[in-house]
C-alpha cells in the first residue's frame, strides 16, 4: 500500500472524525471504502480543501465501525439500536466484517445458543432450512416463513395454501417450495420465490408423455450445477425424481420409479459432487419399509441401492429413521430411533449389511407418545444427529460422540439445518427455532 500512514478525515453527519488509510483499506475492495483507493491501495484524493470527507449518516453508528476495522472486535453500546447498525453497515459495505464479528467460523463442539424465536402459530413444523447468509425458513402447514440473517421476518410464501414438503434455498434471493397436489384441484408441485417480497416468479412443471401432469413435490436437493431435484409423485406413472434448470425452470431429466423400489415418497435427497449421483432415501414410516439407492442420471440407472424388505424387526427394533452419504469416507450413514449410528459401505456392489454402533444410544425401550424421529447432518467435517430435544456431535474416524446441544422449551427437535455458519433447530410443541452460533475467537 502507498499511503499507509496517511490520515483520513471525516465529518459524518457533523461529527469530525480522524482516522488511517490503512484502517479504512481494512474494509477491504468490495466495500464503499475500497472505492477510496486506487488498484495500487494509493488513496485517492476527493475532499474539501481542508481535508474533510462529508457522509450525511450516522455518526455514532460511524465510530461503531470505525473501531470494528481498527481491532477487529464489534462493541456496540446500549444507546445504539443493532438493526439501526447493520443498515449502516451495509450502506458502507461491511456488513460480512460484522457478522464475522459477531460469531466466528462454524464449530459443532463450540456452538453456544444465540436465542430463540416464536413462530406465527403452535404445532409441529414441517421442516427448517439455513440460508447461506445466515438467515433460515420454516415450512408450517401451508406456509413458508422467511427470515433474513438479522431474524427479520420478510413476507410469507405460500403455493396456493397446498400444505408444504420441502423447501430449499437456491441463493440468498430465492426460496424453491415443493407441495402437494390437491386432490380434485390437481396443483400441487414447486416453485421459485423471491426471499425479500414473496413473490412468485415462476412454477417448475412435470412433463409425461408430451403433457403436462400434476404432481405432488417431496424432498428437494440442489447441484452445484444449477439443477434441481425433487421426488414426485403423480396420478399415473409420474412417480420418481424430477430434475429442472434453476435459471430457466424447465424441466430437463426425469428418473422414473423402478417396479418394486421407492423414489416418489422419498424423504430425503442429496446431491453427491464428487460422484454426480444423488442419493434417495425413502424411510420407515412413510413407506413399510426403508429403500436408499444411488442414481446416476448419465448412465440412467441405480449404482448402488439397499433396503430392509424382509427383515424381521423385534420390540427393540433398529429401523432406519434418516440416512446421508459422506463421499470421504465412501459410506452411508445412517441413524435409527435410538440414536444408533450405522453405516454401510458404498464400494460394495452386492449385498450390503449396516454396521451398527450403539454408543451413543439415548433412550430405551418406550419412545415418546409424540415422538421427533432422528435426522442427520454432515457438515466441515463433524456429523450431527438429533434425537428428542437434543442435537449430538460426532468427530474424527470414529465419529465419537464429543457434545450434545440442548435446551428445554419447545418440545423435541423435528428438524435442524446448518448453513452461514448457522445451526437452526425447529421444535415441534410450541414451533419455536433456536439459532446455535459459535462464539468469535479470541483476538491476541
Amino acid at each position: 500500500m502507498g499511503v499507509q500512514k496517511d490520515s483520513v478525515k471525516f465529518n459524518v453527519g457533523g461529527r469530525m472524525m480522524e482516522t488511517t488509510a490503512t484502517t479504512l483499506a481494512n474494509a477491504g475492495r468490495n466495500s464503499m471504502f475500497g472505492a477510496m483507493f486506487d488498484d495500487n491501495w494509493n488513496l485517492l484524493l476527493s475532499s474539501n480543501k481542508e481535508g474533510w470527507r462529508f457522509l450525511d449518516r450516522n455518526p455514532d453508528c460511524f465510530g461503531v465501525l470505525l473501531d470494528l476495522l481498527r481491532t477487529g472486535e464489534l462493541h456496540i453500546p446500549p444507546n445504539i439500536p443493532e438493526k439501526l447498525l447493520y443498515r449502516e453497515a451495509l450502506y458502507y459495505g461491511l456488513l460480512d466484517h460484522v457478522r464475522a464479528a459477531k460469531w466466528g467460523p462454524f464449530d459443532g463442539n463450540r456452538l453456544r445458543l444465540s436465542r430463540s424465536v416464536q413462530g406465527q402459530a403452535p404445532g409441529d413444523g414441517t421442516a427448517i432450512r439455513a440460508g447461506p447468509d445466515g438467515g433460515c425458513c420454516v415450512a408450517h402447514g401451508s406456509m413458508v416463513h422467511v427470515y433474513d440473517w438479522m431474524l427479520d421476518e420478510h413476507p410469507p410464501l405460500s403455493l396456493d395454501y397446498q400444505r408444504v414438503n420441502d423447501v430449499g434455498w437456491v441463493d440468498s434471493d430465492n426460496v424453491v417450495v415443493g407441495v402437494s397436489e390437491r386432490l380434485g384441484r390437481g396443483d400441487g408441485g414447486m416453485g421459485l420465490f423471491s426471499s425479500h417480497s414473496g413473490e412468485l416468479r415462476y412454477k417448475f412443471q412435470v412433463s409425461h408423455e408430451n403433457q403436462v401432469k400434476s404432481y405432488t413435490a417431496g424432498a428437494l436437493s440442489f447441484s452445484s450445477d444449477y439443477k434441481i431435484f425433487s421426488s414426485c409423485k403423480g396420478r399415473s406413472n409420474e412417480y420418481g425424481i424430477g430434475v429442472w434448470d434453476q435459471v430457466t425452470g424447465k424441466q430437463i431429466d426425469f428418473f422414473y420409479e423402478p417396479l418394486g423400489w421407492s423414489l416418489g415418497d422419498a424423504d430425503k435427497l442429496q446431491w453427491l459432487e464428487g460422484s454426480n449421483c444423488l442419493l434417495v432415501a425413502t424411510m420407515f414410516p412413510r413407506k413399510d419399509n426403508c429403500y436408499i439407492s444411488v442414481l446416476d442420471f448419465r448412465e440412467k440407472k441405480m449404482v448402488w441401492c439397499w433396503s430392509d424388505m424382509g427383515a424381521h424387526f423385534t420390540a427393540d427394533e433398529k429401523r432406519v429413521r434418516d440416512a446421508i452419504a459422506m463421499e470421504d469416507n465412501s459410506s452411508i450413514c445412517v441413524v435409527n430411533e435410538f440414536e444408533d449410528l450405522g453405516f454401510m459401505d458404498l464400494r460394495s456392489s452386492g449385498a450390503t449389511s449396516i454396521r451398527w454402533s450403539s454408543r451413543s444410544r439415548l433412550m430405551k425401550g418406550k419412545m415418546p407418545e409424540e415422538p421427533c424421529y432422528p435426522k442427520l447432518a454432515l457438515h466441515g467435517g463433524q456429523l450431527f444427529s438429533s434425537m428428542n430435544d437434543c442435537i449430538s456431535v460426532f468427530c474424527g474416524p470414529e465419529w465419537v460422540l464429543t457434545s450434545r446441544l440442548r435446551r428445554s422449551y419447545g418440545g423435541s427437535i423435528c428438524d435442524f439445518s446448518i448453513g452461514g455458519d448457522r445451526l437452526f433447530a425447529l421444535h415441534s410443541e410450541e414451533n419455536v427455532f433456536d439459532i446455535w452460533e459459535t462464539p468469535p475467537p479470541p483476538i491476541l
